[in-house]
């Protein structure tokens, strides 16, 4: 390892612990976000962005143009997912993110059967 006092070191490096990142906070009961909940920047956050740190402001980067999941976010920022979460979670309270939980599949509508039922209907009512 080099003793160079101008080499800068990456911040998500093994040296930089993640409570660090996370500002010591675990994650709150009230925002556990599931992996496929999908993140977007609101309008107006990219102003704020220059105030966070580095790996909050990479998080706003990437959902700055639309809508990704969790996973995503871990994925492309090579955090893990729990620490991606206390970020998320930082900045929706800060009222930066949007966060759109998954509709649980029991809700989903099939499109192909409410079609079907619709086309039988017009078939048996004449409409």
């Amino acid at each position: 390892m080099h003793d160079d006092p101008d080499q800068e070191l990456e911040l998500t490096s093994a040296l930089v612990p993640f409570f660090v990142m996370t500002n010591g906070r675990a994650l709150p009961a009230e925002h556990e976000y599931d992996r496929t909940a999908l993140v977007t920047a609101r309008g107006g956050a990219a102003s704020a962005a220059r105030t966070l740190s580095p790996e909050t402001r990479a998080v706003m980067d990437l959902v700055a143009d639309g809508f990704l999941s969790v996973a995503e976010v871990a994925g492309h920022t090579h955090l893990p997912l729990g620490v991606v979460r206390v970020l998320l979670a930082q900045l929706e309270e800060s009222g930066l993110i949007l966060v759109r939980k998954p509709v649980p599949r029991a809700e989903q509508l099939d499109k192909e059967l409410v079609s079907a039922v619709l086309d039988g209907l017009r078939k048996k009512f004449g409409a």
